[in-house]
């Protein structure tokens, strides 16, 4: 068995969620499968509009979770500059940031 995290996308009303799910699974399919299900029920807890969409993108974990330990990493070519990159991507302004 290998460490699998899994990224997803709930949408809520014009919103959307971009998560991450750790699964301890036999192959890249049966976590994708886990975090499917895992999906549908966490959009039927809340409720709707909520609903996850059809992207579910896996990575294999070179070692178990733990601290420092990488859990995701997905490589995007892309021709923009790294700042413009960021602002596209990442950082448009409309995302919800957690205020300490």
């Amino acid at each position: 068995m290998d460490w699998f995290a899994v990224r997803h996308v709930i949408e809520n009303d014009g919103s959307f969620e971009e998560r991450i799910t750790l699964w301890e699974a036999a192959s890249e399919d049966e976590a994708i499968a886990c975090a499917e299900e895992e999906a549908r029920a966490y959009v039927s807890a809340l409720g709707d509009p909520m609903k996850a969409l059809g992207l579910f993108q896996s990575y294999r974990l070179s070692d178990p979770p733990g601290d420092g330990r990488e859990v995701f990493s997905l490589i995007r070519r892309s021709p923009l500059a790294s700042e413009e990159y960021l602002a596209t991507f990442f950082d448009t302004g409309d995302e919800f940031q957690r205020i300490e």
